[in-house]
């Protein structure tokens, strides 16, 4: 069984440790106020841990302690393993970044965009262009989530029940058919909206390759990584160390949930939010991503290709609050561009929380996290599992961390 351990001291790594104490304090305050079950925090410097902290509980009606090697429902940190499979297909000349998405999902062909309205009463005209797999890659497609509750297409996908991205029953094929017809919000590359465009990636990739999403990755990026725990459900012998999913109440508090169907191969494959992953298996991904594609000598990716992927996509060096969607059009996306399914630190004077330049990663919807800051040779992830309300922890964890840094 492979565990995370920490494999050198916090100041051999250029971490104080002081700061780091201080970060574990603050997160083990919200446990104990009930804000959080329990959290595992890595932090690492040129691959090796120099920080690794498990506390509280993931399942607190068993009294089942967070470890090492606890199971944690990703969600969106899915995406960027999808869009690595991608370019897998890429680099091998199977597929390309400007392929237009009707060559592989002829659903999508001579797509109509929003124009006016409401409803039934909804106005579309033809799209200036075609879907490209770039545009699925970077969220700027057109597509949309049913969730936002911000603009005429976010009703039309609850319309076609897609309240939560899938059709109940539907499986990933299927569900292309229902994302297909609907309009798109906006001409394909002219704005950034975060969307269910990684589940069609995801058919892409099946579609491509010739195999189910859940065989490409196990095969193409799981094993050959050494990810043993990483998938898109679980085994028996794995059911005892997955964590419980707990939901934010009115109150503060947290109550469990329901979560992914992870106890069996699920119907639905999804490449946006369907993974499964310990400590172990993530940082493996992250180092990776690192070390420019290769990891105890095996090549995943050229250096060109991850140097891709990790640098802003969005035109002119835009960031997401000037080139998203209005509903994106928030602080909290000051001085953050996009690449393959990452955000990228495109200008660290305006971020939030203390950033540096060119620092690239993603979160899930449980409050799971991770980045990787290349140039202070960093990775860090925080692994809990809540889906919040109110609750925000991404940005102390940020400032906590930088703290910590003293060379």
């Amino acid at each position: 069984m492979a565990r995370l351990e920490q494999v050198v001291d916090p100041g051999e790594a250029g971490l104080d440790g002081k700061a780091l104490d201080r970060l574990d304090r603050h997160f083990a305050h919200l446990v104990d106020a009930g804000r959080l079950p329990g959290f595992l925090v890595a932090v690492a410097r040129g691959g090796r841990v120099a920080h690794l902290t498990t506390h509280g509980l993931r399942d607190r009606a068993a009294g089942l302690p967070v470890e090492a090697d606890t199971l944690w429902r990703i969600y969106s940190m899915t995406k960027p393993v999808t869009a690595v499979a991608a370019l897998l297909l890429v680099e091998e000349g199977r597929l390309s970044l400007d392929d237009p998405l009707d060559r592989y999902l002829p659903a999508f062909a001579e797509p109509r965009v929003y124009e006016s309205g409401e409803g039934a009463g909804v106005r579309t005209r033809p799209a200036a262009g075609p879907v490209l797999v770039r545009h699925l890659l970077t969220h700027t497609a057109g597509l949309t989530f049913g969730f936002y509750h911000h603009h005429p297409v976010d009703a039309l996908y609850r319309e076609a029940g897609l309240e939560s991205s899938v059709p109940p029953g539907a499986d990933l094929a299927g569900t292309m058919e229902v994302y297909a017809r609907l309009p798109l919000q906006f001409d394909p590359g002219t704005q950034w909206n975060y969307s269910v465009a990684s589940n069609v990636l995801g058919r892409v990739i099946e579609i491509v390759s010739g195999r189910p999403l859940d065989a490409f990755f196990a095969d193409r990026v799981f094993r050959p990584l050494g990810m043993p725990d990483a998938g898109f459900h679980i085994v028996p012998e794995q059911a005892g160390r997955l964590s419980e999913l707990y939901g934010e109440t009115a109150d503060g508090g947290i109550e469990p949930v329901p979560g992914l169907p992870v106890h069996g191969r699920p119907r639905f494959l999804s490449g946006s939010g369907g993974m499964v992953a310990t400590a172990y298996d993530f940082h493996r991904f992250m180092e990776v991503l690192r070390r420019g594609g290769e990891l105890d000598g095996t090549r995943l990716l050229r250096p060109d290709t991850v140097a891709l992927m990790t640098r802003n996509q969005l035109p002119g060096g835009a960031d997401l609050r000037a080139f998203g969607a209005p509903v994106h059009r928030e602080a909290a996306n000051d001085g953050l561009g996009f690449g393959f399914n990452v955000s990228v630190v495109v200008d660290p004077s305006r971020t939030p929380a203390p950033s540096g330049l060119g620092t690239y990663g993603w979160s899930g919807a449980a409050t799971t996290t991770f980045w990787i800051d290349p140039g202070r040779d960093l990775t860090v992830q925080f692994m809990t599992q809540v889906r919040p309300k109110t609750l925000k922890v991404f940005p102390e964890l940020r400032r906590l961390v930088h703290e910590a840094l003293i060379d």
